[in-house]
């Protein structure tokens, strides 16, 4: 008898970064400048896309809409933060897209800094040498800021979104907007990475505004359903529209080695 698991998952799943935010640009010029704080007044949640963010949306958008009817997203998920937000209303409207959503969910949110918000990785190790000491010891993987979350804080919350995906999404074709961390982070559950893989990963490259990672539903020769990547960090739609690739992290550089 073929495995049911087969009937659980989405047939297709697709996970986008957000467009470059005005927070991308306003920390990279913040780390540029070897300035403590990073300059910009609306708290993580309310930060808009940039106007470049909102010419990447429309062109990853514009790419999704030239697919065949019958190959397009049908579920929109999406990080209820304003840049993934508007993301997700600039890309289904540039493909011309009729999805259901965007279903909001906070599972999806970038992960939390807590008292390090705000702060350059030169500001943490000025005002929280201690922090800046105990992550370099700990390692990014396990390290909890102070209010914040760790990357296994992330992986817990969407080990559950995983789990409602496949209760409400299954055979769906699922478009998920979210943020850098998020998407490595799926990436871990999804493929049942180690600590060590997904940091490799990491560091292999920052995770594009605007790249398409993908994932298929396939069969092993046992029956045993799952989702398998297809690509990851896509960026070509926005190279084919001619548009800046633009790789600023929504959380900025963590201090201390081990990374």
């Amino acid at each position: 008898m073929a495995d049911r698991s087969v009937e659980l998952w989405p047939a297709r799943l697709w996970v986008v970064r957000h467009g470059e935010s005005a927070g991308n640009v306003a920390a990279r010029a913040a780390e540029h400048a070897g300035v403590p704080m990073i300059d910009i007044e609306a708290r993580d949640q309310d930060v808009p896309l940039s106007a470049l963010g909102c010419e990447q949306a429309v062109a990853v958008g514009r790419w999704f809409g030239a697919m065949p009817a019958a190959e397009r997203p049908t579920v929109v998920a999406c990080s209820p933060y304003r840049r993934a937000m508007e993301t997700a209303e600039l890309l289904t409207q540039a493909g011309g897209l009729r999805p259901v959503g965007p279903v909001l969910d906070e599972r999806l949110r970038e992960k939390e800094l807590g008292s390090l918000d705000r702060f350059t990785k030169a500001g943490i190790v000025s005002r929280f040498p201690h922090e800046a000491e105990l992550r370099a010891r700990v390692g990014k993987f396990y390290y909890r800021p102070p209010g914040g979350e760790s990357w296994c804080d992330v992986i817990l919350r969407l080990r559950s979104f995983i789990d409602s995906m496949e209760l409400q999404f299954h055979g769906e074709r699922v478009l998920v907007v979210a943020h850098q961390v998020t998407v490595l982070c799926l990436r871990y559950v999804l493929e049942q990475l180690t600590e060590e893989q997904i940091l490799a990963i990491d560091r292999a490259h920052d995770v594009a505004n605007c790249s398409v990672t993908s994932y298929e539903l396939v069969t092993d020769a046992a029956g045993r359903a799952g989702l398998a990547l297809r690509a990851y960090n896509f960026v070509a739609p926005l190279e084919a529209a001619a548009t800046p690739v633009t790789k600023a992290p929504d959380v900025p550089p963590e201090p201390g080695a081990g990374t």
